[in-house]
């Protein structure tokens, strides 16, 4: 008999849960500050392009204080390599400054006021809630999306549908491990282009169709 998502969301935490001990973001930071910084640099590039950025980056600017002081050409010059790095460099200063000048360098712990900075949208906001400050909200990316509609907890075409969706079935304590259970199970096993089909632990309750 065909499983229910909720049916299939207990499933999953047991077992993604075994397999993914106390998940947590594989970006590197010292302060909700530096993740911030290092989720706007994220878009459009993996964890690991933005960790090797990020290391020099904090070296220099650890805090949005001493962002805040730097020249745009500097902090260009220093995310140079990432996709978009124009941007990301006139978003993170700008987004420094505004931390100093309105919040004493703190990084508000509001989706309204994260979501009011530069380069910050609502799946930047949910990453920094949920990890920062272990808010339970669903930060949903492309391997989030992906697995959750191949496997058949959702069925839908956007990510905005995809997160409330979610936030529906699966129980709020569980929220914040689920993200990155879904997340590392995208980016490991299901991947876009080959999934790993013979070596999915989830493999027995999942939809896909091109499993077989």
């Amino acid at each position: 008999m065909k499983q229910t998502p909720e049916q299939k969301i207990v499933f999953l935490n047991e077992v993604l849960g075994a397999a993914y001990p106390n998940p947590k973001s594989e970006l590197h930071y010292d302060s909700p500050f530096q993740l911030l910084v290092a989720t706007i640099l994220a878009a459009q590039a993996t964890d690991r392009q933005v960790n090797i950025i990020t290391r020099e980056l904090f070296m220099c600017a650890p805090d949005a204080e001493s962002l805040s002081q730097m020249e745009l050409d500097q902090v260009r010059s220093l995310v140079s390599t990432i996709n978009y790095y124009n941007n990301k460099a006139k978003n993170i200063l700008e987004v420094s400054r505004i931390l100093v000048e309105r919040y004493q360098g703190v990084v508000p712990d509001t989706r309204e006021a994260l979501e009011s900075l530069p380069g910050v949208g609502r799946k930047t906001a949910n990453v920094v809630l949920s990890n920062a400050f272990n808010v339970p909200v669903m930060p949903v990316d492309t391997h989030v999306h992906r697995v959750s509609n191949r496997i058949g907890l959702v069925c839908t075409q956007k990510v905005e549908q995809t997160e409330t969706e979610l936030m529906k079935i699966i129980p709020e304590a569980w929220v914040i491990p689920f993200h990155h259970y879904l997340l590392l199970h995208g980016r490991y096993t299901c991947k876009a282009k080959k999934p790993d089909c013979a070596n999915c632990l989830v493999s027995s309750m999942c939809d896909y169709t091109a499993k077989n």
